[in-house]
């Protein structure tokens, strides 16, 4: 399990850099936010469309193929940029990085099924939602140490080391997995229609993977405000400068590992179903205290309490999804999780980017907020199951 772990670490981390190198690639090199946000929407819009046959993959074949075919499409999107920013200018060099921008998003549209159903096959069943839980804090690792590597290795060596050093992360992650033993399934397939309409029947029988379901919804519903809004509150709003805005962004990333590693030491202890709620709706109040606060200080604290709530809900969420997740299954329904937990921040920063033009950023931090919490509150009184799951 260890390898796993490390695996996946190398693997998420390799990934975000993907991310944040195609936005701050068409930043610097083409000088447009809109391009940047058209190569941010190609790296992640790709599993709305892909995700789905990801799942019936994951359940047909062995997953850890899946993954060391994903992990070549990352190989392949490096290199596609590398080769982009040595041979290429002008409108070339935005095609080219659009559609390495691409390959990234195909390749995340299958490694989040793959490796979640690859756990669940190697994990012990009595420990698969603690493993879960370690798992989602490799993701949240990756999130936080990939724009650090990517600082540090471009400042020293420019873009084509960067490329370099994500490819290298791909590469012995794939290593880390050799001799990692999984199975696909033996029964003849049907098509990819009805296996996909088996596993959304399978979510529609179980009310408590369901309302799961939907707790994944609305907790990722929070993260492209957030992405959205609070470099302009940094801004416009805090006054904080360039290298004090990176701090109060990047306590983000270590409030949501924290919570991670909240949710790993206290899991045992605390009621499951009680702390995602709870959790959910402290965190969406949080957010809407940040229109209040004038001071830098106390936004962060803010900031702080609200990534922790909400690194523990996720944590939360995906443990109990998989734990509910029928084996031969798995790979259909962790499909549909990692399609919302792609795609719903997509959205929810378009709704977000939206309201900021018509209200201004502190209303819209407002209105987000607490409109996400009532969200929750209605959830949780509809939702009785998961009110009453305790781990």
């Amino acid at each position: 399990m260890l390898r796993f772990y490390l695996s996946c670490l190398l693997a998420f981390t390799g990934g975000h850099m993907v991310n944040y190198t195609v936005i701050l690639y068409l930043q610097e090199k083409v000088g447009s936010d809109w391009l940047s946000g058209v190569g941010f929407g190609l790296s992640f819009g790709s599993s709305l469309v892909f995700g789905w046959f990801a799942g019936v993959l994951c359940d047909r074949i062995a997953p850890a193929r899946v993954i060391h075919g994903a992990q070549a499409l990352f190989l392949l999107c490096l290199a596609g940029l590398w080769w982009t920013d040595a041979s290429t200018t002008g409108q070339s060099r935005v095609i080219w990085t659009l559609f390495s921008a691409f390959l990234g998003g195909l390749a995340w549209s299958f490694v989040g099924p793959a490796r979640l159903t690859t756990l669940g096959q190697i994990a012990p069943a009595d420990k698969l939602k603690p493993a879960t839980i370690v798992f989602n804090l490799q993701v949240l690792l990756g999130f936080g140490l990939a724009p650090v590597v990517i600082g540090v290795v471009r400042s020293h060596a420019g873009w084509p080391a960067v490329f370099a050093t994500g490819m290298g992360l791909f590469v012995a992650s794939s290593m880390l997995l050799l001799g990692t033993r999984t199975h696909g399934s033996d029964r003849p397939s049907l098509g990819v229609v009805r296996e996909l309409r088996e596993g959304f029947a399978a979510v529609g029988a179980n009310p408590l993977l369901a309302q799961l379901i939907v707790a994944a919804i609305v907790a990722y519903a929070m993260t492209g405000p957030m992405q959205i809004l609070l470099p302009k509150l940094a801004r416009e709003v805090l006054g904080l400068s360039e290298l004090q805005r990176g701090g109060y962004l990047g306590l983000m990333a270590l409030a949501l590992i924290s919570g991670g590693v909240a949710a790993l030491l206290l899991g045992k202890h605390l009621h499951h179903g009680a702390a995602i709620f709870v959790g959910t709706v402290t965190a969406s109040l949080l957010f809407a205290s940040l229109s209040y606060w004038s001071s830098a200080a106390a936004s962060a604290t803010a900031l702080g309490g609200m990534g922790l709530l909400g690194g523990m809900v996720i944590s939360f969420v995906i443990a109990g999804i998989q734990g509910q997740a029928p084996d031969a299954l798995r790979g259909r329904i962790m499909g549909i999780y990692s399609i919302i937990s792609q795609v719903v921040p997509a959205a929810s920063g378009v709704a977000a980017g939206a309201l900021v033009r018509s209200t201004g950023v502190t209303s819209a931090i407002a209105m987000a907020g607490l409109g996400l919490a009532g969200i929750a509150l209605l959830s949780a009184l509809a939702m009785p199951q998961l009110r009453r799951m305790r781990a």
